[in-house]
């Protein structure tokens, strides 16, 4: 919880300045090159000036065998972090390479075009810019994460964005897990990344970085394939009741921990949202997510008039009916699942 201060504060204030280092950029899309070739890129949330995602894509422009990159910014951007040449003015850049070499090009040098308006992702000006595009990467303000998704999905884009963990169980982004048309990419190391911002770093963890900000849970959003997605995750442990007790309010088990997953059960589990970081589609299938609304959309029944005064507390946390609970204890955000084809407990998992 401690981990997440840091995007809950930024979050209510509308804070969305996150800038991205170029070794997590790296880390990502090193799985995705083969994506790349002879394709526009929009990074669309970016001040070419400033940004490693430009500098990632201008710099590999060539060995990734892009047809042009586009980046746009908005006019409100803050660049105190990195220059003192700020712009009232958003602005956008077209590169089509010019074989560099070693050297990362001058945006000044390609030539920076100003917009009429904001530079907002939902101006009109951006979304003629988004049409161009195949593919998506950026980190889109955290805030405005459900309309950012809905955009891509409505203009069908291709993406790899930085989201948190947390939009899995949006009302608006979970239908789009659940139904395979977006999953999660590599993500960050030990979950958390570091962020070069303008805001204090209250976050408890130890591994604080000078000038830079600590957010737990975040990740990557795609819609590429990749490897991962298709590897299945090895099951050791065999089922029994006692270890795993059914939900009072759902017909499924609760698993505590993804590595705890039982092989031989084919009914439906119940498990941390952290599940999907391992999910493969063609090993589960995904029933819903057992919390508030999205819990009773997939069948979870709601609170017993006996837990009332338990559901009263919880609801302080922003819960309603929908969650899963047992002995008058909430498993929130547990992802529901089942896996359809157990392999036998006397075959060796593939």
């Amino acid at each position: 919880m401690a981990g997440n201060i840091n995007l809950h504060a930024a979050n209510k204030a509308k804070k969305d300045e996150f800038y991205t280092q170029l070794v997590d950029i790296e880390n990502e899309l090193k799985h995705y090159k083969a994506h790349f070739k002879g394709k526009t890129v929009l990074c669309n949330c970016d001040d070419p000036r400033v940004s490693n995602f430009f500098h990632y894509f201008s710099y590999n422009f060539e060995q990734l065998g892009l047809k042009k990159l586009i980046t746009t910014c908005y006019k409100n951007q803050n660049r105190d972090l990195f220059s003192q040449n700020d712009s009232e003015r958003a602005i956008w850049l077209e590169y089509f390479g010019d074989r560099n070499g070693n050297r990362v090009p001058d945006p000044e040098e390609i030539g920076i075009h100003y917009f009429n308006g904001d530079g907002d992702f939902r101006s009109k000006e951006c979304i003629e810019l988004l049409k161009e595009a195949d593919i998506v990467v950026t980190n889109p303000p955290f805030s405005l994460f459900r309309e950012y998704m809905a955009q891509l999905m409505k203009y069908e884009k291709k993406f790899v964005i930085v989201g948190h963990q947390n939009a899995i169980g949006y009302r608006e982004i979970f239908p789009l897990i659940r139904d395979n048309k977006v999953w999660l990419g590599y993500g960050f190391k030990g979950g958390a990344g570091h962020f070069f911002s303008k805001y204090e770093d209250v976050a408890t963890a130890g591994d604080h970085r000078e000038g830079m900000i600590r957010v737990s849970g975040v990740n990557w959003f795609t819609n590429l394939e990749i490897k991962k997605r298709h590897e299945d995750l090895i099951l050791y442990k065999a089922y029994n009741p006692k270890e795993y007790p059914k939900f009072e309010n759902y017909d499924a088990i609760n698993v505590d921990k993804t590595a705890d997953i039982p092989m031989d059960y084919n009914g439906v589990m119940g498990v941390p949202i952290t599940f999907m970081d391992k999910y493969n589609p063609e090993q589960f299938e995904i029933i819903g997510l057992g919390i508030a609304t999205l819990g009773l959309e997939c069948g979870v029944q709601p609170y017993k008039p006996e837990h009332k005064k338990y559901r009263k507390e919880i609801q302080k946390r922003g819960t309603v009916d929908g969650d899963l609970y047992m002995n008058d204890r909430r498993r929130s955000y547990r992802t529901l699942f089942s896996n359809p084809h157990p392999p036998s407990p006397n075959r060796a998992p593939s």
